[in-house]
């Protein structure tokens, strides 16, 4: 006994020092030290990394290594995650490195020189002067933390930005564009002023019980344009770096940067990304207005509950109280169509492809957004998100050969190896045909966000290898057990449906069905939205799974109310109507997302709009199969159950 419990002590004490030490992947503490110090626990050098280069005012971003900036040849660039591809990231070494606690002023990275008769250079100059039109922004990278510009706004508040401009623009009437509006210097007419120097502020965290090391916590940097009057010593002083729009001859452009380092007591390493999401454009969340959604949609979900709960009681008890053939014969409703309600529908194959997709992608969803939760796929760990979507749904091919299968043999389907390829290919092969167009598109444009040749052929291998015999596999167990018993039988002759009304028609019940769901997402759909194409951190998912359950509940429950109404006006065909009803709010999203395109945005080019609208045809299908899965699925369970307590002659 004793030497059980030395050993569960022994445990025990591994297990503490293993979580002590626990890190998620890829964001495990880096520890610096001056270069006096050297140890194996710490480093001097502080590595500049930079990231593809957006703009609000095109989807269309750039890889660092398509403008004419500072650039360091000799290191590799870092690996990355498909997600980070899929999402368009581009990391590269830069040529800005630091020491630790090493104060630097005016320090020249490089001198660029543009000539005008030189077509390739004032090719160069042109591309970049387009950018600064269209607002284009670094994203710099130090310790896998982005480094911020910070400055005032409106009441007093202090707004940092994961981005800095390239430079602004002084449009021809002066009206100053962007970033131009922050300096009183910037004045000549149709001129761009460059940002070519950077004043960047690293502060750091000395850690505690650790003899040697420090642990950056924040990185912030001033964007400065300045037009040196030597070009060989620059001083970082005088006017600004001004570009006239209509040039000639050369122009000489020196990049430089100054970094100072400063000691932060109050903010820890674990908490160092707080002040970037506190200050994030919009995210300034109304709670008062979210939760007051939130009240109205779960009052709503309250009153429909209730009253399913007591007309059905009532129903329930009525009929089964009828013993009597006279009784019998005063059947209304829902009850007379008993005979019908599992009658297989029209176009069941693509019904029940369809719910298999919709189970993957629900499935999917729901893990995901746990693992968020949790804090794996915080915005941190770049690409985890998209990579940790991506495996889930090559790995749930399962569950979808599965549930088309069952479903595919209930309606009496006998074409199972069209069944079993329609899973497989149907909606990947239209979301993949999609998305494919809008990499040509990417393509055409260089974009940064162009997916290579190597990352398609590996996602169609895990399409193909993986995905597709899963599906199979899943397929087979579902064809190989019994077709799923209903409560009642069908009769042989199909019952006249009578003449319904407005309300009980399909289209305006579908209609309606859509908008409770929809209006519990709306808000939050609005910063996912500013997250994809205002190119804004997305970090509140704790608040998204919690919509998501509502969205679920939501779903359910109007499709389940919808369906007893059409049952008791004696309309029998509720299984594409359940489907379409909760599907419906693809459309409203659909709707939302071009109101927000012409009301929100500032996107301007064919290509820009193209990829736009290209994009979220495959965000609404995808949201058309997980809600219709839902509306499905619930409605299935209530037909099944009030059919099966009810006693049928």
């Amino acid at each position: 006994m004793a030497h059980r419990t030395l050993f569960a002590s022994l445990c025990l004490l591994v297990a503490l020092n293993v979580s002590s030490a626990f890190y998620l992947p890829g964001l495990a503490p880096v520890n610096f030290c001056e270069p006096e110090q050297p140890t194996g626990e710490c480093k001097s050098e502080i590595e500049l990394f930079v990231n593809r280069l957006d703009s609000v005012e095109s989807v269309l971003p750039y890889e660092y290594t398509a403008f004419d900036f500072c650039q360091e040849k000799r290191e590799k660039r870092p690996s990355e995650n498909l997600g980070q591809v899929l999402f368009g990231e581009r990391i590269e070494p830069s040529p800005y490195k630091f020491t630790f606690k090493k104060d630097e002023s005016c320090k020249l990275v490089c001198l660029k020189e543009f000539d005008m008769a030189n077509s390739e250079s004032k090719q160069k100059l042109d591309f970049l002067k387009k950018s600064m039109l269209l607002n284009y922004q670094h994203h710099w990278i130090v310790d896998n933390m982005p480094v911020t510009w910070c400055y005032d706004v409106e009441d007093g508040q202090r707004f940092c930005n994961p981005g800095f401009p390239i430079g602004c623009y002084i449009t021809e009437d002066g009206h100053p564009k962007d970033a131009c509006v922050i300096n009183s210097e910037f004045h000549e007419k149709d001129t761009f002023y460059i940002f070519n120097h950077v004043e960047i502020n690293i502060y750091y965290h000395v850690v505690e019980n650790e003899a040697l090391g420090a642990r950056l916590v924040a990185a912030k940097l001033d964007p400065k344009s300045f037009k040196p009057t030597d070009i060989a010593k620059p001083d970082c002083s005088g006017t600004a770096m001004n570009i006239k729009n209509k040039n000639e001859g050369k122009i000489q452009i020196p990049f430089t940067y100054s970094v100072k380092f400063h000691e932060e007591k109050n903010i820890r390493w674990a908490s160092r990304w707080d002040y970037i999401l506190e200050s994030m454009p919009h995210t300034h969340i109304q709670w008062f207005s979210i939760m007051n959604s939130l009240v109205i949609v779960l009052f709503l979900s309250g009153m429909v509950a209730m009253i399913m709960l007591r007309t059905l009681h009532k129903d329930i008890a009525r009929y089964n109280q009828m013993d009597s053939t006279e009784d019998a014969q005063e059947e209304f409703g829902w009850k007379l169509v008993h005979g019908d309600i599992f009658r297989p529908p029209r176009k069941g194959m693509l019904l029940s492809v369809f719910l298999g997709s919709g189970t993957q992608i629900l499935i999917m969803t729901l893990i995901t957004l746990f693992f968020a939760c949790l804090g794996f796929l915080s915005p941190a760990n770049r690409g985890a998100l998209m990579t940790c979507a991506v495996v889930l749904w090559v790995l749930l091919g399962t569950p979808a050969g599965y549930v088309a299968a069952r479903f595919y043999k209930s309606f009496g389907g006998e074409k199972w190896k069209t069944n079993v390829l329609l899973t497989s290919f149907l909606c990947p092969g239209i979301v993949f045909a999609d998305f494919f167009i809008m990499n040509l598109i990417l393509w055409g444009e260089g974009s940064s966000a162009a997916i290579p040749f190597g990352t398609l052929v590996a996602i169609l291998a895990l399409w193909f290898c993986i995905s597709v015999p899963l599906t199979f596999i899943g397929a087979y167990f579902g064809f190989k057990k019994n077709a799923i018993e209903n409560p009642v039988r069908t009769n042989q002759i199909p019952r006249q449906i009578p003449e319904q009304s407005f309300y009980t028609k399909p289209l305006p019940g579908i209609v309606m069905g859509g908008i409770l769901p929809f209006g519990c997402i709306f808000i939050q759909l609005f910063f996912i939205l500013n997250s994809i194409w205002s190119h804004q951190m997305y970090y509140m998912f704790g608040f998204l799974f919690l919509v998501f359950i509502i969205l679920v509940i939501t779903c359910s429950e109007a499709t389940i109310l919808l369906c007893y109404f059409h049952l008791c006006a004696e309309d029998y065909h509720w299984q594409w109507r359940s489907f379409l009803t909760s599907g419906f709010t693809a459309v409203y999203f659909l709707v939302y997302a071009v109101h927000y395109f012409f009301s929100k945005l500032q996107i301007t080019g064919t290509a820009s709009t193209i990829l736009y609208f290209g994009y979220t045809m495959i965000m609404v299908l995808i949201f058309f199969l997980f809600t219709g899965t839902i509306g499905f699925f619930a409605c299935f369970w209530f037909v099944t159950k009030i059919y099966s307590v009810v006693k049928v002659d």
